[in-house]
């Protein structure tokens, strides 16, 4: 019989106002935790649009991402829509939120008017950049460019700090019911998405994945490399991997470091790989036990 899955947000009652991306994804873990997850948005014109710009951007992430989450419709800059956030509010645990302060505060969702009026309630205030620079507009691409994670002109395959920022947020929430439970009262967490692509971009700043890093290009054992119809991911960079790699490439069956970042070597292993098809590597990496995966 399958094992079901840990639900520790089961019983937990989840109000979002976030928009676009970080917020929904965050707000899809905690549905996926157990949680009973609600989002208030405005009224969208046409009636049976969403008012989230991501039902326009995509509308396969909008479904996805609301999977098993209750969709509300309150214009908050009305007394109606007041009337509908705070009966929400009453009976919510955490409350998610992608606004910027100053906007926060004219709809009189800042922290200490929600600590008043509801003291078990906490709040995930999702922003670009913490605290001082919670104002400034910003995107992923610009978190990216300020963790030093764009190379020329080249697009990113995807949204790192949007992505990034919705596990903080997820966890932010898990942190702020540990919390409550500690002192009896709901936590504030801000989750700034700069600060998840500096998270994500340390293994750069490291030297890890610079090009003369040993997953940024300089091992042999880890690097893309053409292969005679597409290409292949190897990723052979343990001494045993790595061994097992040069064996098959016909050289020493060699695990030394220094060796596997010798330019001979990896001229050597690419030389191999160009004589291979994806079907060879594939069995290759069956056979030998070898980390890598075949693209077209």
């Amino acid at each position: 019989m399958p094992t079901l899955p840990l639900q520790p947000l089961r019983g937990t009652r989840i109000l979002s106002l976030a928009l676009n991306l970080p917020g929904p994804a965050a707000l899809q873990r905690c549905a996926r935790m157990g949680a009973t997850c609600t989002k208030l948005e405005a009224p969208a014109t046409p009636p049976h649009l969403s008012a989230d710009p991501m039902a326009l951007y995509s509308p396969q992430a909008y479904s996805d991402m609301h999977q098993g989450v209750a969709v509300l419709q309150a214009h908050l800059k009305t007394d109606d829509g007041q009337a509908r956030l705070h009966a929400e509010l009453a009976r919510t645990d955490v409350l998610i939120t992608s606004f910027r302060p100053s906007a926060l505060a004219k709809l009189g969702l800042g922290w200490a008017a929600l600590h008043a009026r509801y003291p078990r309630l906490s709040v995930v205030q999702i922003v670009g950049a913490a605290g001082t620079r919670a104002e400034e507009p910003g995107h992923d691409l610009t978190y990216l460019a300020d963790a030093g994670l764009l190379a020329g002109t080249d697009m990113p395959p995807t949204l790192y700090a949007d992505m990034g920022g919705a596990l903080m947020a997820s966890e932010a929430v898990l942190q702020a019911l540990l919390g409550r439970a500690q002192t009896g009262k709901g936590q504030q967490l801000e989750v700034a998405l700069a600060d998840a692509a500096a998270w994500l971009a340390q293994p750069h700043h490291w030297g890890l994945t610079t090009p003369d890093g040993d997953v940024g290009g300089a091992h042999a054992g880890y690097r893309i490399y053409p292969c005679a119809n597409g290409r292949v991911a190897v990723a052979a960079l343990e001494p045993h991997f790595a061994a097992r790699l040069c064996a098959a490439a016909g050289l020493p069956a060699q695990g030394d470091a220094a060796i596997l970042r010798a330019p001979a070597t990896r001229v050597a292993v690419a030389a191999f790989i160009a004589t291979q098809t994806r079907a060879q590597l594939d069995a290759l990496a069956q056979t030998q036990d070898i980390p890598l995966h075949t693209l077209p």
